[in-house]
C-alpha cells in the first residue's frame, strides 16, 4: 500500500481528475437523489424509510441501512448532496490517485458504514433510537481525515475564502465535530462525521502499523548494510588522505 505524498495539485481548492471511483460514486448519488427528489412527489417520503438509517431497525435486522444511507441526501434543499459530492471530488480525487480505485473504494464505504454504526450504537445507549439519519457525510469525513493525513501541507481554501493547510483543516473540522456532537436537537448528525474520522484514522494507522511489521527485518538489514558502506566510505577517505600525505613527501607523482 502505497503511502506517498507526491500529489501537488495546481490549486488550493480544486483537482481537475475525475477518477473512475469518484466518478462512479458521484453519479450513484446524483442518480439516487434524482429518484428520491421526484419519487417524493408521488409516493411522499415515507416510501424511503426503509433506506435511511435508523438505529432499531438496524437493530431489528435491517442491516443494510448503513449502506443505503450513505447515498440519500435531505430534499430540503440541493446544498446537502452538493457540498458532499464537492467534497468527495475535492478529497476523494488526490487520495484514488495514491491508493488506487479498490483500496478507495473500500475506505470509502468502511467509514460510511463505520460513521452508520456510531450512529446507531449512540442513539441507542443516549439518544433517539427512531431517528432516522442520511447523507454521505460520515464517508467525506473520512475522505478528510485521509487527506490531512496523506497531503499534511496542501493548502485548502476553506469556505472557499480562507488558506489553511490540510491538517490544521482535519483538527478544525473534527474539533467542530466533537464539540456539537454533544448538542441535541441538532439536524445534523455530527456522531456521523466524527465516526467516519475515527474509522479512517484507525484504518490509516493499522495500515501503517503492517507496513512496519512486515518491512521490520528488512529494514534492520538494511541500515546494518547502510552501516557499513558507510564505515567503508570513511575508510576510504582515511586511506587517500593517508596516501596524499606520503605522497607530498616523496616529492613527486608516482609513475605506474
Amino acid at each position: 500500500m502505497r503511502y506517498d505524498t507526491r500529489y501537488r495539485s495546481r490549486s488550493s481548492l480544486f483537482y481537475s481528475s475525475f477518477p473512475n471511483g469518484v466518478k462512479w460514486l458521484i453519479a450513484a448519488n446524483v442518480a439516487v437523489y434524482l429518484v428520491y427528489f421526484f419519487g417524493s412527489f408521488f409516493q411522499g417520503d415515507e416510501i424511503f424509510r426503509g433506506l435511511k438509517l435508523v438505529p432499531r431497525d438496524v437493530i431489528r435486522g435491517a442491516i443494510w441501512q448503513p449502506v443505503t444511507y450513505l447515498f440519500l441526501h435531505s430534499l430540503s434543499g440541493p446544498g446537502h448532496i452538493l457540498f458532499n459530492m464537492l467534497g468527495l471530488w475535492m478529497f476523494g480525487a488526490p487520495i484514488e490517485q495514491t491508493w488506487g480505485t479498490k483500496r478507495f473504494v473500500q475506505y470509502y464505504f468502511l467509514c460510511g458504514v463505520g460513521a452508520g454504526f456510531c450512529v446507531v450504537v449512540a442513539n441507542l445507549l443516549f439518544g433517539n433510537p427512531n431517528v432516522a439519519v442520511l447523507g454521505a457525510s460520515g464517508a467525506i469525513y473520512g475522505l478528510l481525515l485521509a487527506f490531512g493525513m496523506l497531503f499534511p501541507e496542501q493548502e485548502i481554501l476553506v469556505a472557499f475564502l480562507f488558506p489553511m493547510k490540510a491538517k490544521y483543516m482535519v483538527m478544525l473540522f473534527g474539533g467542530i465535530a466533537f464539540v456539537f456532537s454533544f448538542q441535541r436537537g441538532s439536524t445534523v448528525s455530527n456522531l456521523a462525521h466524527l465516526g467516519g474520522m475515527i474509522f479512517g484514522f484507525l484504518y490509516i494507522k493499522s495500515q501503517f502499523s503492517r507496513r512496519r511489521v512486515a518491512a521490520g527485518p528488512g529494514f534492520r538489514l538494511d541500515l546494518k548494510r547502510r552501516w557499513k558502506e558507510y564505515k567503508l566510505q570513511r575508510a576510504k577517505k582515511k586511506f587517500q588522505v593517508y596516501m596524499k600525505k606520503h605522497d607530498s613527501g616523496r616529492g613527486g607523482p608516482w609513475v605506474n
